[in-house]
């Protein structure tokens, strides 16, 4: 057991460098093009950190294990809006663009309920589906190119690398980000088997988890560097590519099977969703308050409760 908890330390380490090597070349690269931390963050960082969740759900989507698909999207993005942004805004106040963020706050709410429909239509998620869901997308990469360019908002304290030094930087940033976060997967999911956790309790946790340390890891550190924006279009990007992108490519691979039962998590993260717009835009100050984000970790152990009992 000694052997996975080394293992299990090394994939954070690995996690915590990879993000830090992703922030700073992409940080960098808004720069160099005049471009956002939004845009980047709801792009590049977004699709970087996302990287596991499509991985896990290509090999699922293959072996069958629909509920494994569908779980790791609705587990991933629920924990991205509660643990994700609640840990973030416990170590500092997240205050954020009123312009940016109003509008993909909404855009997330629509595709998550897009998502919801089309899976009760035929309790699946078609080929045809994947195609609709791959086309919603690229209206949202469309918005992101043409409206988030124009207004750099970047701090003349960021560090300007070369375009080769920068790719390098979030390329080494996504392997480290993809490679440390399996690690820390397989080997917490040992970890629990060793201590007798039913495998459908792993896979609604665990895996959600695991697949979502890279944004977590990111985002905090995007709040320490001070990049607010960075760090809550990691969020709602990855959000976007998870629901739109990852089941996307997972339903043109194969029909993804849905199961009602999970009504109530898809109605759960359309709520959250609702939660987050509403603590960005309620007062003059368009902020995630620590009181906000304590409520937001809150919800998530509540949630955690609620997983245990149903399984």
């Amino acid at each position: 057991m000694l052997v996975p908890i080394l293992i299990l330390l090394i994939g954070f380490v690995i996690l915590i460098k990879g993000a830090d090597f992703l922030i700073d070349g992409a940080s960098s690269l808004a720069k160099k093009m005049s471009i956002s931390e939004i845009a980047i963050g709801l792009t590049i960082v977004a699709f970087g950190t996302s990287a596991p969740e499509l991985i896990v759900n290509i090999f699922a989507s293959v072996g069958g294990h629909h509920e494994i698909t569908f779980g790791n999207i609705l587990g991933s993005n629920i924990f991205n809006i509660l643990m994700v942004l609640g840990v973030a805004g416990l170590i500092s106040t997240i205050v954020v663009q009123r312009n940016t963020i109003l509008k993909e706050i909404p855009f997330l709410l629509v595709a998550t309920i897009l998502v919801f429909v089309l899976a009760l239509w035929n309790s699946d998620l078609s080929f045809f589906d994947g195609i609709i869901l791959i086309a919603f997308l690229t209206i949202f990469f469309i918005y992101v190119i043409v409206f988030l360019k124009a207004k750099p908002l970047l701090g003349s304290d960021i560090k300007e690398h070369s375009y080769f030094v920068t790719f390098i930087m979030m390329f080494f940033g996504i392997i480290g980000l993809f490679f440390g976060g399996k690690l820390v997967v397989d080997n917490a999911v040992k970890i629990a088997l060793h201590f007798d956790v039913s495998e459908k309790f792993i896979g609604l946790t665990i895996v959600a988890l695991g697949t979502s340390l890279p944004e977590l890891v990111t985002s905090i550190i995007a709040i320490k560097k001070g990049r607010n924006d960075l760090a809550i279009g990691n969020v709602i990007g990855s959000n976007l590519f998870n629901i739109l992108l990852v089941l996307g490519v997972s339903s043109l691979i194969a029909p993804i099977h849905y199961d009602v039962t999970l009504n109530i998590d898809f109605i759960f993260l359309c709520v959250i969703t609702i939660m987050l717009f509403t603590s960005m835009f309620v007062g003059k100050k368009h902020k995630l308050t620590k009181i906000e984000a304590a409520l937001f970790v809150f919800l998530y152990l509540v949630y955690l409760v609620f997983l245990f009992v149903r399984k």
